[in-house]
Parts: C-alpha cells; structure tokens; sequence
C-alpha cells in the first residue's frame, strides 16, 4: 500500500476508538517512517514507538484526543485548484488531498478550465447543446479514463503505462482516490464560469460536485494555510 494508503487507514481505523486505543502498525513504504510521526504530531496522538528494519517500518500509536481525524484545524484547511487536466497532476493533486484529509483539515478542490474534464461523466449524458459546445465536448477528454500525461503520453500509450505501473506498486487509482476523498469529505466545486465557457453542462458531472465561482474559492482559500493551483 502506498501513500496516502497507510496514513489513510491508520486515521480511519482509530476513528471510532475510544481514547487510550493502542495499535501497532507495520508498513513498507519508507515514506511513512516520517509520515507517521508528522500525522501523529499534527492530530494529538502519541507515538510510543517507531522503528525501521529489514525494510519494515514499525509504529505503536495511542489514540489521545477525542477526534483523531479533526484535530485543532483553524487555519489550517487546505485549497488546490485544479486547472490542468493531465492524468499525472490530477493523481498528485488527489494524492495530497487524501493526505490532508487524512489529518483532519478540510479540503477543497476547485475544478477550472480543463481540470473540469475530470469530473465528467465517463458515458455521454444527453443535453441540449449550441454547435460550440457540442465541438467542445469532442475535443475534451470525457473523464479519468481518458486523461493523458502531461510527459511522455505517447497518444494514450503513457497513461496506460502509467495505470498498469500504479496497479503492480499497489498504488491506489485515480478513480479510487477520488472516491477515497469524496469518502472523507474533500469538498469538489466545479467553476460554474468555466462550465459555461467550454459547454458543459451540469448533468454531465459526477455525483457529489459543487458548483461554484471566484468567491466560493477566495472564501475557501482565506481559510485555509495553503492554497496550491495545480
């Protein structure tokens, strides 16, 4: 499993436990030798131990707060734009995502422009369009499956590449870790100004996306501690 899966499952698993809860947790990615000591640190919890042999990380972690996965947060949500529409940014972009969320900080995405393609529906969604935007629509990836990477696309040959190297490391897909945030409440508004621009239409999105403009941003990003466009 690798990042954000450990630190994911470690804050879904004490969730639900009562205070005092001791776990042990052992994983393979060396990333979490330092991630469990950040994520620990950041949501109250007490690490008791940690250790790194034979290319096994292993943590024992006491739940110590009453809600492990929304520690203090003021000031610290968390704001991507999401502007590019390239498989390898977006699976970045959601990585980090799941990562905050993970910690207990709210995050919001704000699809614009060309990342708006990644929260199309990947089948055709019958709406009436203007000429303009029915030429926008086939030129325009319909959904995850169809991204390319933004370095060596190779006419979808990449992304495919790409796909199969994710599956065999064990780390999880684009669509999974959209799901995985819309699970753990990442907030995805969608650029109303932008839909209009290109022609798409709000039927066309998939379940549990916002519509939004400038100041549903602004106002997500004077929340947050970091606001990163993608």
């Amino acid at each position: 499993m690798k990042c954000p899966g450990p630190i994911v499952k470690v804050s879904d698993y004490l969730s639900d436990k009562p205070i005092g809860t001791r776990i042990h947790v052992e994983a393979t990615e060396d990333a979490f030798y330092s991630d469990i000591q950040i994520w620990c640190e950041r949501t109250g919890n007490r690490l008791d131990a940690i250790s790194f042999t034979d290319g096994v990380i292993r943590a024992d972690i006491t739940r110590q707060n009453a809600a492990p996965t929304a520690a203090a947060s003021e000031r610290h949500d968390k704001t991507f734009v999401v502007f590019s529409g390239d498989l390898d940014k977006t699976i970045a972009a959601f990585i980090m995502a799941n990562g905050a969320a993970a910690m207990g900080r709210k995050v919001t995405i704000f699809f614009t422009f060309w990342g708006l393609n990644i929260l199309r529906r990947p089948k055709k969604v019958r709406v009436k369009k203007a000429f303009i935007e029915k030429m926008f629509g086939k030129m325009m990836p319909r959904g995850t499956k169809k991204l390319g990477l933004s370095r060596m696309n190779m006419g979808g040959k990449g992304a495919k590449m790409i796909r199969k190297i994710m599956k065999k490391k064990g780390v999880s897909s684009l669509e999974e870790l959209m799901q995985s945030a819309i699970d753990h409440g990442v907030r995805l508004v969608a650029c109303q100004m932008s839909m209009d621009i290109m022609g798409i239409h709000k039927e066309e999105l998939i379940d549990g996306v916002e519509l939004g403009g400038v100041s549903t941003f602004l106002g997500s990003g004077e929340q947050s501690d970091m606001s990163l466009f993608i």
